[in-house]
């Protein structure tokens, strides 16, 4: 029998929940700039389809700022983090659309471990709130799990 581990056709969508200092930015920046579309919402919530997948801005001042940063790959790559794989023209037109507009980066938009199993595409930058988002994708994709 296939599983969703065993045949990503099958795989399920996530629900992710996260804190936000400010829903106005969350919607500016997860609905218009990384053009997902907004679901259902209320006064202290709004959630947007990620890719197929949900993901929840919930007003949480007290929550949001700075993570800690590990070594990967020779750069500093926020423990706490988020993302999508994508397909790598989407990847591209995306780093080009984040550059457009002007998003600083924590990790520029560059391929990491060349040569390797993993080689992947891969950025990493902050929402309004400090949250971090990384997307990254294989030339491969059947490499995603590589050793």
């Amino acid at each position: 029998m296939l599983t969703p581990t065993t045949n990503p056709a099958l795989l399920s969508p996530f629900h992710l929940a996260f804190p936000v200092h400010d829903l106005v930015l969350a919607r500016r920046f997860y609905g218009e700039l990384l053009g997902c579309p907004e679901g259902r919402s209320a006064q202290d919530w709004v959630d947007f389809n990620f890719y197929g997948h949900q993901i929840v801005a919930h007003l949480a001042p007290g929550e949001t700022g700075a993570s800690q940063r590990n070594a990967v790959d020779g750069h500093g790559v926020p423990v706490r983090h988020f993302g999508i794989v994508l397909p790598m023209p989407d990847w591209e037109a995306m780093a080009a659309r984040l550059k457009a507009h002007g998003v600083e980066f924590v990790i520029e938009p560059y391929i990491r471990f060349k040569g390797e199993p993993g080689e992947q595409a891969t950025m990493f930058f902050l929402d309004p709130s400090g949250n971090a988002l990384e997307l990254k994708a294989f030339a491969d994709i059947g490499r995603l799990f590589a050793k």
